[in-house]
């Protein structure tokens, strides 16, 4: 990455939209100090708050309090500096008026602070994704799993996987380099042993890739409520949102399409998914797109509610489910199967041990909580690393297994954004606020 600074200067508000007690107005590039001085006048040592009047000429804009950060040790790896206001609508509109003002300077871009500090080698690909998930964080799974990324974990797992790739890769370099000075057997022992550390390696990544992934954090459990027509669904639904998501009728065939619903609940988030109802006879082609839509929903599924007293389908048999024996409050009902969980959501008889064990089962789908798990990006590309290292174990010649010891180190670089992401960036960084 670049170590150099960019050719113009940013400013946003960092902090909260206002009204607020405080606004916080962040400048970062070449220019900060200079329109920092211009309208706050002398500036105090940095790393230090000092109080000052700020002018755009002879116009008083407020009193604020004013901090500078050399480059390249501030989170943007430039000079960085920041105007601590009152937090009202008007002051913050004067003073970004006046900065905009300026020669040289313009407003941010979402994520536009982050992505500088990536450009600049403050923080590497996987902290930034971190920071990202960070922000929209709103469980407290969420929070910490974001966390341990935005401060390295996964960076310093990928590079201590590149560490020993290199290692090994160096070991088959420098046979390549000498080998008129070695003998045939001297350079097969070598080999074998790169082929058992790479095989080694190899497995320890997969067993990383193979945990569950971040998405269910971020995104949330998948549950889809399934069964035929009219047998509650919608009004199970409802139950556990808690509130008239989906609506409900005595008529089969009410819902026809996806109804998605999320919910937080004890620190995890869920996807609760209402579904048509399934069934072979469609009645038109409307409640065929709907019957397509649910199975394409089960398929993606990380958790299935059945709501049917029949068997569940074989080709749902071995996924995560629950057996729900809904409507249990009406005539003729009240006595369910052993091996199915007896509700109402009428009465909200049952919920509670339903919502036990939608939450343990979710405990299982979620990465651990002390791990730091991959987003679906990391994981393909550690993935390919691992196609890389499983390859050098096939070979026998030096020179293919320095090639793909050089196609896992190129996998690895990606992850962490040394090389080949400039075509996600723009995606990533799009989902930051303006001043972050």
């Amino acid at each position: 990455m670049s170590d150099a600074v960019s050719a113009d200067t940013i400013f946003a508000l960092s902090s909260g939209q206002p009204p607020a007690a405080i606004a916080i107005v962040r400048i970062s590039g070449p220019g900060a100090f200079g329109a920092t001085e211009r309208l706050a006048g002398s500036l105090p040592p940095p790393r230090h708050a000092a109080l000052r009047t700020l002018r755009d000429g002879d116009a008083h804009l407020d009193r604020a309090l004013v901090l500078v950060f050399p480059g390249p040790h501030t989170v943007t790896g430039e000079d960085l500096a920041e105007l601590h206001l009152h937090g009202g609508r008007a002051v913050v509109r004067a003073v970004e008026a006046a900065l905009a003002a300026i020669p040289g300077l313009r407003s941010a871009e979402p994520g536009e602070f982050t992505r500088r500090a990536l450009t600049n080698g403050r923080i590497d690909l996987t902290e930034a994704e971190g920071l990202a998930d960070l922000l929209a964080a709103e469980t407290e799974g969420q929070r910490r799993a974001a966390l341990r990324a935005a401060e390295g974990g996964i960076r310093r797992r990928v590079e201590g996987w590149a560490t020993r790739t290199l290692q090994l890769s160096a070991a088959v370099e420098a046979s390549l380099d000498h080998a008129d000075e070695a003998d045939v057997a001297a350079e097969g022992e070598l080999l074998d042993r790169v082929r058992v550390a790479a095989e080694a390696l190899a497995d320890e990544i997969v067993a990383v890739v193979a945990q569950p992934a971040v998405e269910r954090l971020r995104d949330g459990i998948r549950v889809v409520l399934a069964g035929p027509p009219n047998v509650g669904k919608s009004t199970l639904l409802n139950a556990l949102a808690e509130r008239e998501a989906a609506i409900v009728s005595p008529l089969a065939g009410t819902t026809r399409d996806r109804i998605e619903v999320p919910v937080m609940r004890g620190g995890i988030a869920y996807l609760l998914t209402d579904t048509a109802g399934l069934h072979d006879a469609p009645s038109d082609i409307v409640e065929r797109i709907g019957i397509d839509r649910a199975q394409e929903s089960l398929a993606q599924a990380d958790l299935i509610l059945w709501l049917d007293d029949r068997p569940l389908p074989g080709e749902l048999v071995g996924r995560p489910h629950l057996k729900i024996h809904a409507r249990a409050d009406q005539p003729g009902r009240q006595e369910g199967k052993a091996d199915r969980i007896p509700v109402s959501a009428t009465t909200g008889a049952g919920l509670a041990t339903l919502w036990h064990s939608i939450d343990l089962i979710a405990r299982e789908l979620l990465p651990p909580e002390d791990s730091v798990p991959l987003n679906q990006r990391q994981r393909e590309l550690a993935a390919l690393a691992v196609e890389g290292l499983r390859s050098v174990a096939t070979v026998t010649d030096s020179l293919l297994a320095a090639e793909e010891l050089r196609r896992a180190l190129r996998a690895f670089d990606r992850v962490t954004g040394k090389a080949g992401v400039e075509a996600m960036l723009d995606a990533l960084f799009g989902r930051f606020c303006i001043g972050k």
